[in-house]
């Protein structure tokens, strides 16, 4: 919807204006200001008009006595369930925004709103009775927001670039978001690429006085627990068609024209088919990419083309195209300059690049079906944790044969990374071994890469195993591994470039297979009904039977990506030995430039799989040209 930023303490005044103005793609239809010289409070805000179009939607907001401002990026569905109360309670309202409904919702009940809201929202409270600023964000982490604690102050934004125009922001890189970048492709929250930049985890709230953190928070925790074992298969097909029903009826909810992603996977097909009867007259536009490259297939990369065509026949809803080929890797430096940080997943130029046709269609929202594989068990990891029973119970010895076999099979053809990739870690018990599957690279590997000085400053427990430290004994396998996906992967990873490429084109995406009920309601429901044999999201495919083709429904698990592979050794080959070259890497000071070259040289060879970390490593180099050395890039 919008992009916020603000500070408290010592800042220039002048600062607001340069911060919205790097993040103005947020918002392009209104820009607002405002300072409180006393206080030294600021806050800017860059709107995208979604809801209530009118200037009663300009922000920041104040209250009716003006001594308490908002500035908020987001939605909210659940508006109805209060605006009659607060009417009727007396609280006062110029428009018909779901700012005002957050407004009024806070000054009647406080820091308790958060249980309330239902929605995707990072917001910030300016209270002048308490002189408190007040932050939060969504318990999935669908909106993003950054902060940093300077000489000057408390500064914070949507994104980092924002913040970036405040030169008391340090540029010192941060080893362990480093390390996890190739490891993972993604860093885990809090961390960035920025030791004094922090991401505000998600369903956490913070508040600031006096320039500085005062309290933090959790409000919301990732459902663990399976509270309905009993619960029939069919009672629970009804329970998940209505609950995704309900979900997608919620946040059609709009001033604007409402389209949708459509992969012809499962989750954007069923959310295309509920939307579908909730345009009225209208016909639903719904937008999908095609990657024309012979490589693809090789990588196991197949064209969701022919199964969108199938849905969108199916649905009798429009099917907008965009084709791309292998000039699609030239928009690389504009990924990374709108992610704000380096991640090494193609998929997110996919989103840029549908957002893009999407706005010149007129269309400012856009439903997603991202989520669905992390609530309901729909990556081959999960597959293979569950394949663990028949191999887990071999002795040590005996699996420390198998991780070493793994590991010496070739990277090609996709079937072999897989393998690969399933048991090369088979040597690990525990939080570890479920932690491994995660990685693109070997950790030690990755922690290699770097410098010495600043390998030297890694902890000894990696973030994804320190996550699972939280986590009860009791609490099975696969719903750990789900507790890494919503807590870190969703939000860190398919969450971040959702949002940040969308908002790049002008586009909103909304996530309804994140709303709160149905993320419970998946939560509670037995492992069997999610993960049953090779099946994922088995209990979700059973759901949408009779409402999609089950050619559709069951149709094997493709990528939302590109051939990354063939790029490294073919259109990007040149960049990489120019930006990974010795001279670059010993310049920098971060990577270990021998290391480095081994690693391109064996991925070369075929001895190992490290094109998506050699790619992250490019991705890296090419981030700090943007923000650390501040070269122009094409936006």
């Amino acid at each position: 919807m919008c992009g916020i930023a603000g500070f408290y303490g010592s800042f220039e005044p002048s600062l607001l204006s340069d911060m919205n103005l790097a993040q103005a793609h947020r918002g392009p239809d209104d820009s607002g200001v405002w300072y409180d010289k006393i206080c030294r409070v600021g806050l800017a805000h860059q709107r995208l008009s979604i809801r209530d179009l009118s200037s009663a939607g300009h922000q920041p907001l104040f209250s009716k006595r003006k001594d308490v401002s908002i500035i908020y990026n987001g939605e909210i569905y659940n508006t109805e369930d209060f605006y009659d109360e607060l009417v009727m309670d007396g609280y006062h309202f110029t428009g018909s925004s779901d700012t005002e409904i957050i407004l009024n919702l806070y000054l009647k009940y406080g820091f308790e709103i958060l249980s309330k809201l239902n929605g995707i929202f990072a917001f910030a409270i300016w209270d002048s009775r308490n002189k408190q600023l007040f932050l939060a964000r969504d318990g999935m982490g669908v909106k993003p927001l950054y902060y940093s604690e300077t000489s000057k102050g408390f500064i914070f934004a949507s994104e980092i670039k924002s913040l970036l125009k405040e030169s008391s922001v340090s540029r010192k890189i941060n080893p362990v978001a480093l390390a996890s970048h190739i490891t993972y492709l993604w860093s885990p929250a809090p961390s960035t690429m920025l030791k004094s930049v922090h991401k505000l985890e998600p369903g956490s709230a913070m508040i600031i006085q006096e320039g500085r953190i005062d309290k933090k928070w959790l409000f919301y925790t990732p459902t663990l627990l399976q509270h309905i074992p009993d619960i029939s298969v069919n009672n629970a097909k009804i329970a998940v068609r209505n609950s995704v029903k309900t979900a997608v009826e919620r946040q059609m909810v709009a001033d604007v024209p409402v389209g949708t992603f459509l992969s012809g996977g499962l989750d954007s097909s069923a959310i295309a088919a509920f939307a579908k009867d909730m345009v009225g007259n209208e016909r639903l536009k719904c937008f999908t990419i095609s990657i024309d490259d012979k490589t693809s297939k090789k990588e196991g990369i197949v064209t969701d083309l022919p199964y969108a065509k199938r849905v969108a026949d199916h649905l009798d809803v429009d099917l907008l195209t965009i084709h791309v080929g292998p000039e699609m890797a030239d928009e690389l430096t504009t990924m990374i300059y709108h992610l704000d940080e380096p991640q090494a997943d193609p998929a997110a130029l996919n989103t840029l690049f549908i957002s893009r046709l999407a706005r010149e269609h007129e269309i400012k929202v856009l439903l997603s079906g991202a989520g669905g594989d992390d609530i309901f068990s729909g990556y081959r990891r999960h597959r293979a944790l569950m394949m663990e029973k028949y191999w887990s119970y071999f002795p040590l010895s005996i699996r420390k044969v198998i991780s070493a076999t793994a590991k010496r099979l070739p990277s090609s053809p996709a079937s072999f990374r897989r393998i690969a990739k399933a048991f090369r870690y088979a040597d690990l018990d525990g939080d570890s071994r479920i932690a491994s599957y995660f990685n693109w690279l070997d950790p030690n590997t990755a922690n290699n890469l770097l410098s010495t000085d600043l390998r030297a400053e890694l902890p000894s427990i990696n973030p994804l195993e320190q996550s699972l430290a939280d986590v009860p004994d009791n609490i099975p396998d696969l719903n750990r591994m789900l507790y890494l996906e919503q807590k870190h992967y969703l939000a860190d990873h398919n969450l971040n470039y959702t949002d940040k490429m969308s908002m790049a084109a002008g586009i909103e995406v909304r996530v309804p297979l994140l709303d709160p009920d149905l993320v419970e309601l998946a939560a509670q429901l037995p492992i069997q009904y999610k993960q049953r044999g090779k099946e994922g999201k088995w209990i979700f495919k059973k759901a949408m039977e009779g409402i999609l083709p089950d050619d559709v429904i069951y149709r094997p698990k493709t990528g939302f990506g590109a051939p990354i592979r063939a790029w490294i050794h073919g259109p990007l080959k040149t960049l990489v030995w120019d930006i990974l070259s010795e001279s670059s890497i010993n310049k920098r000071k971060w990577f270990d430039s021998e290391a480095v070259t081994k690693l391109i040289n064996q991925d070369k060879a075929g001895k190992t799989d490290a094109s998506y970390s050699i790619f992250a490593l490019l991705c890296i180099e090419l981030w700090a040209r943007i923000f650390i050395d501040n070269y122009t890039v094409k936006k």
